[in-house]
């Protein structure tokens, strides 16, 4: 019996609350219809919740605003929601008392509905960041206080009847394809943000316009001028002006004379030919740096023991190549020692040696400073220089040589005796079981391979040394421009 009283009040609560809600105004089935005909005709991708039990009026759905009475839809805010697709007619058109609408930053195409730009009441219209299309309707609500359709991709020109919205206190028509002339907007006293940039837009800029807003509201639009604009009329084509398109059957192909012919060759000859001077130099004078630089960088070597490389870089792709001083030393000190091996084995020289001042022995060589020229497949070439620091020679460390002393020394000795200009006399060798020497003058102005592959020591010689081949080069590169040329004149035929 205690507990129905209890009963009896939950009961009575619930009947007032029942009551109080019944009794709340909402909106029109109309609006409410219009609005789930929206939500169903327009793709998204985020649930927005309508239709929930716990929101029975369209009041209380997200996005959606009523006025203070609850009797009718003023506002329809879906930012960003990701709505997908066409707008569908007749759908948020029927709020007629919709102030606001903002579907800005969504994925909306197509054109603008034309009975959602005729609410008799809309205020504030935020469309922008979609890809609308299409062309900007004439017939807008005066009511409009702001405008925003930047980012889309709506086309045509700006109807002047924008002139008419006296209330209109922004307009955002930025990043689209509008064309034609830029309306005067002279009657838009209210107006206070303005942006028609990077659109199409041709002529002059009305200075009702130009004197009231900063440059970046007109830029991107290539053929505007005047001011704010640092580009003057003069220079820009003036408003209005078509260019005609071709008539039909009236159209005469021209053919390139001879002597255009003659100076498309001329000129594009003489542009290979500078553009590979220019190179040639370039390439020459970063080779010259890089040069410095190696040589700036490159140690002192020191008198070492044996035909050791020195460790200071080397010109030409040597890769790593070590010498075989333990071999050396070791035949050093088998010649310092009165064996008959030693006896043999020493240092013998060939041809007009002595007569051109040669006068050290194996001892002063295998303590001569040594550099790496070369490896070959015969062996490994040195620069050393002895220790009275004047004599400069070339030694080459033969390898896998299979002759026996008697036909080394005769082939030797028959190298020695030949002389000519062209080829570099042999001076001397050595012969033991470990080790075959040749020893030949040092040349100090550079290899053949040098002189092949364009390797200059001199500013003179790198600028001349394949002038040649740059020659070359450009005749067949003008060879070819001539028939390109010729080609393109009988194609134009």
């Amino acid at each position: 019996m205690a507990a129905l009283p209890t009963l009896l009040l939950l009961a009575l609560a619930l009947a007032i609350t029942t009551t109080n809600a019944a009794a709340q105004p909402t909106p029109p089935q109309r609006e409410r219809l219009a609005l789930q005909a929206f939500l169903a005709g327009t793709p998204h991708e985020r649930s927005l919740g309508w239709n929930a039990p716990s929101a029975p009026s369209p009041c209380l759905w997200f996005g959606v605003v009523c006025d203070a009475s609850n009797a009718t839809v003023v506002a329809v805010r879906l930012p960003g929601v990701g709505l997908v697709g066409a707008l569908p007619a007749s759908t948020l058109g029927n709020l007629r008392g919709l102030r606001t609408l903002s579907l800005r930053s969504n994925r909306l195409s197509g054109p603008i509905p034309a009975d959602l730009l005729a609410l008799p009441a809309l205020r504030s219209l935020y469309l922008q960041g979609n890809r609308l299309s299409g062309r900007l309707p004439g017939d807008l609500p005066s009511s409009l206080h702001h405008l925003s359709l930047s980012g889309n991709e709506l086309d045509g020109e700006i109807p002047e009847s924008l002139d008419g919205l006296l209330e209109l206190r922004s307009l955002r028509l930025d990043g689209n394809k509008f064309s034609g002339a830029l309306p005067s907007l002279s009657a838009l006293r209210r107006l206070e943000v303005f942006n028609v940039s990077y659109n199409r837009l041709n002529g002059s800029i009305p200075s009702s316009l130009g004197s009231r807003f900063p440059r970046e509201s007109f830029a991107g639009n290539l053929q505007l001028c005047g001011e704010p604009l640092d580009r003057p009329c003069d220079e820009s084509p003036s408003p209005g002006v078509v260019i005609p398109p071709p008539v039909p059957g009236n159209t005469k192909k021209r053919r390139l004379s001879g002597a255009g012919v003659t100076a498309i060759a001329v000129g594009a000859g003489a542009g290979a030919l500078f553009a590979l001077v220019l190179f040639v130099l370039c390439f020459v004078h970063r080779r010259r740096r890089r040069d410095a630089n190696t040589n700036n960088k490159m140690p002192t070597p020191t008198p070492t023991r044996g035909f050791t490389p020195s460790t200071a870089p080397t010109s030409g792709d040597m890769g790593d190549i070590t010498s075989s001083s333990k071999e050396i030393a070791a035949a050093a000190a088998a010649a310092a020692s009165g064996g008959g091996e030693s006896q043999r084995s020493r240092l013998v020289f060939v041809g007009n040696t002595h007569k051109d001042g040669y006068g050290f022995d194996l001892e002063d060589l295998l303590r001569a400073s040594a550099e790496v020229l070369g490896k070959g497949g015969g062996g490994t070439s040195y620069k050393a220089v002895l220790e009275d620091g004047t004599t400069t020679v070339v030694v080459k460390r033969l390898k896998d040589v299979a002759a026996g002393r008697r036909e080394f020394a005769a082939a030797v000795e028959a190298l020695g005796g030949v002389e000519h200009r062209n080829l570099l006399p042999v001076r001397g060798y050595y012969f033991s079981k470990d080790e075959k020497l040749l020893i030949a003058d040092h040349l100090p102005d550079g290899s053949l391979s040098a002189a092949l592959h364009g390797q200059c020591h001199s500013l003179i010689t790198a600028r001349f040394c394949r002038l040649p081949l740059v020659l070359v080069v450009c005749v067949i590169a003008s060879k070819l421009c001539v028939n390109w040329v010729k080609e393109l004149s009988d194609c134009s035929e």
